[in-house]
């Protein structure tokens, strides 16, 4: 993988791991079998260091993953434009892995898990709407390869 050019904004692994666990969604890139890349913003989270999505049942995301299970995964943190200066302070994560199907248990403590980042104070409701809708969903799980992340402040 290449490094980032301007190490000075280059955030330790651990920096990179803490923006992931906080971040709402990213944007998971795929590649179709024909070389066209797919970028699918998507609710996301992090669970035993690696990042669980949900999809629907069929899509592009599984017709790709099907052909190719090598994914990005990119997460934008804070960011603020500096007109004055032409240019920003942001934050940002850049993960390669491979995408994988998960089912079962897996699959369930992820929605559960989505539902205590996103619906904390709804969590009773949520395990309603996990139980009536489990089955009309895929879970991917994104085990992390290589992960970079960077910020300007």
């Amino acid at each position: 993988m290449r490094s980032i050019r301007d190490i000075n904004k280059q955030i330790t692994h651990d920096e990179a791991m803490e923006m992931l666990g906080q971040g709402e969604y990213g944007v998971l890139s795929t590649m179709n079998k024909d070389g066209y890349p797919y970028g699918l913003p998507l609710h996301y989270i992090m669970l035993d260091d690696a990042i669980y999505l949900h999809c629907d049942l069929e899509g592009h995301i599984l017709d790709n993953l099907s052909y190719n299970d090598k994914v990005c995964f990119t997460v934008v943190g804070y960011t603020q434009v500096l007109p004055s200066s032409f240019t920003a302070n942001y934050e940002s994560v850049i993960v390669f892995g491979k995408g994988t199907l998960v089912e079962g248990t897996e699959k369930i403590n992820m929605l559960k898990a989505l539902v205590r980042k996103f619906s904390p104070e709804y969590y009773d409701k949520g395990l309603k709407v996990i139980d009536a809708f489990k089955d009309k969903c895929s879970v991917i799980r994104i085990d992390v390869e290589h992960i970079t992340g960077k910020k300007r402040r």
